[in-house]
């Protein structure tokens, strides 16, 4: 399982569309060539506290199953090249500070 933390707004219009296409933050899985994920909640807190701790938007985590999607590890930090279906996120959850 890996995560990928979202802003509520991304994930409603990617169920509109069939499939997830950000990768962190204003940026898109074109503009940068992945879309950035987290392999537990530490790593997921700091990626909040990176890039997303200046935001009032709800947040979300996108529970992710990688089998069968091109993921790789680099720098420590699971890497998804491609659009994430749908069918792959197996659960979705609200993202707080104090997310366990």
């Amino acid at each position: 399982m890996i995560h990928h933390l979202a802003l509520h707004t991304d994930w409603e219009h990617a169920r509109t569309t069939g499939e997830y296409r950000v990768s962190t933050l204003g940026r898109t899985l074109d503009q940068v060539g992945y879309i950035h994920c987290s392999r537990d909640l530490p790593q997921l807190h700091g990626v909040h506290t990176a890039f997303y701790s200046h935001l009032t938007e709800p947040l979300i985590i996108l529970d992710i199953d990688p089998a069968g999607l091109d993921v790789r590890v680099e720098n420590g930090y699971p890497h998804l090249y491609g659009p994430l279906p749908l069918t792959s996120v197996t659960a979705t959850r609200p993202y707080t500070r104090t997310t366990t």
